[in-house]
């Protein structure tokens, strides 16, 4: 689904099948969720947990993911993938744990479901903010993101940031649950004319049929949407303002607070991939580039 105004998600999903469709088809893995589902003893609150421990001796790590293209999600095949999922496949292998389990859920449950031990992990590319940061703790980002707009081919409204849309007055469109709501509102464009569509694939389709002048979405979703457009471009990512300020988002993976020992040896391994070039060919095949790998600290994200 970010850290400005409320916790929106950042995320929003690549061409492909719509979030409600992603999430009924992980209803085949019914049992395996449901077996995943099973909870845990409590964690122990002095050491930074034994969870690490735990999984290491099990060799399964339950992975909360939402379904959504290119996070975490289930493919046609019935099997696991993503960019966390597989990062996380590289990581927990290196911390001696073999394989990864999903359990889907939506994506406002996941936090809840962490913390209620559904799940070990939130593997689901998640936003990185001060709201959710006092409820979980994260690992340092795997990647950032700017934001972009589609907008009809020739971007006739010369539409470039929030700013331009409130001044020109252009009809805008953006995600459910989307970050780039706050973002627009804080520039000034009224809450109440936004047309709210369920992904970026509704949002492209409203720009061809001139329903509405720019969607916006994150870089990656925009330019990965448009690619088969004839009528519709992506505009170059920018920065939104919050607070005054250029904002970059960064998403990373989230663990209980009790879970120091874990999340640190996760970012550990992190470093690791980030420092080497790894971590961009582990994620390059679902759409990051260069201009997604970040130096971003968990610390910055959480605002202190």
């Amino acid at each position: 689904m970010a850290p400005p105004l409320h916790p929106f998600r950042r995320h929003r999903k690549p061409s492909g099948p719509s979030r409600r469709s992603l999430l009924a088809g992980v209803a085949a893995l019914g049992a395996l969720g449901a077996a995943g589902c099973s909870r845990v003893p409590t964690e122990a609150g002095t050491n930074g947990g034994d969870l690490l421990d735990r999984l290491r001796a099990t060799g399964v790590v339950r992975l909360g993911i939402a379904g959504e293209i290119p996070f975490g999600y289930i493919n046609k095949d019935g099997e696991l993938t993503g960019e966390a999922p597989e990062l996380a496949r590289v990581i927990f292998k290196r911390l001696g744990v073999d394989r990864v389990q999903p359990v889907p859920t939506e994506f406002g449950s996941l936090i809840p479901g962490l913390n209620s031990q559904q799940f070990d992990v939130v593997a689901a590319g998640m936003y990185i903010n001060p709201d959710r940061c006092e409820q979980v703790i994260f690992s340092d980002p795997d990647y950032q993101m700017l934001d972009s707009f589609i907008v009809r081919k020739g971007n006739p409204k010369g539409l470039h940031n929030y700013q331009d849309v409130v001044e020109k007055k252009a009809k805008f469109a953006t995600g459910t649950g989307y970050a780039e709501i706050a973002y627009a509102v804080e520039a000034g464009y009224p809450e109440s004319d936004i047309l709210i569509v369920p992904d970026q694939v509704a949002g492209l389709n409203a720009v061809e049929a001139g329903r509405v002048d720019v969607f916006a979405g994150t870089a990656l979703t925009t330019r990965e949407v448009v690619k088969k457009s004839s009528k519709a471009e992506v505009t170059e990512p920018f920065r939104p303002i919050v607070g005054g300020e250029p904002h970059v988002d960064g998403g990373g993976f989230a663990f209980r607070p009790t879970e120091t020992k874990l999340r640190d040896a996760f970012n550990v391994e992190l470093r690791k991939l980030k420092e080497s070039g790894e971590l961009l060919r582990i994620l390059k095949p679902f759409g990051f580039t260069e201009d997604e790998m970040t130096d971003l600290t968990v610390k910055e994200l959480c605002g202190g």
